[in-house]
């Protein structure tokens, strides 16, 4: 007799501090390929070593305080990970912010200023109602289309519908765009970022029970 029950799927975990450096890793090889970063961190040898740098310091001083972040994988190893702020916690404080800065020329350079410019166009458009704010949901590229990304959605998600809280993200690929309103989120505009050759990015509001 074989088995013919659906496959279990995988476990979701709040990520604690040792998980950082991992998260870090992973998230940087996932985004080697997203357009923003690309613009950004145009060296293709290091930018998803760069990425992993600054991603490691925002996790560290942004999100991980505000116990948000989760993570998945099929085994013992970290393969996906979901970097949620909880309502009210969004924007970066300035004493924070001023502590970026050194880490950030590190990465961008003298691409930084662009990068803060870019930043602070995409915060003025940012929702001010309550809600959970995807920050990034990045998967290994080894380990995509295996529903990673997806169950760490659906964790968050669950909780937001029980809550009645909104969620909200920016995309940066328009190809991913079907894929968040598989969850329910709707596009509310195209942001044309400043820059030149600056890409677009989609931000996407959902309302709870979507």
């Amino acid at each position: 007799m074989t088995d013919q029950s659906a496959p279990s799927p995988p476990a979701v975990r709040e990520a604690v501090t040792p998980d950082v450096a991992e998260i870090a890793a992973l998230l940087g090889r996932a985004f080697y390929d997203d357009p923003v970063w690309s613009w950004l961190v145009p060296d293709e040898a290091s930018r998803a070593r760069r990425l992993a740098g600054l991603f490691e310091i925002t996790l560290r001083r942004v999100h991980l305080p505000h116990g948000g972040t989760e993570l998945t994988g099929r085994g013992a190893r970290t393969e996906a990970a979901a970097l949620w702020d909880p309502p009210g916690h969004w924007r970066v404080p300035f004493r924070v912010q001023a502590t970026q800065v050194p880490p950030l020329w590190r990465v961008l350079g003298r691409r930084t200023p662009v990068s803060l410019r870019t930043l602070g166009a995409i915060e003025k458009d940012h929702p001010r109602e309550p809600h959970w704010y995807l920050a990034m949901l990045g998967t290994d590229p080894p380990a995509q289309g295996n529903g990673l990304g997806s169950a760490l959605l659906r964790s968050r998600l669950e909780r937001c519908d029980a809550d009645g809280v909104p969620a909200y993200l920016e995309s940066s690929k328009e190809r991913n765009v079907p894929y968040y309103e598989r969850f329910g989120f709707k596009v509310t505009r195209e942001l044309a970022l400043p820059g030149k050759g600056a890409p677009p990015i989609w931000l996407m509001w959902r309302a709870p029970g979507s």
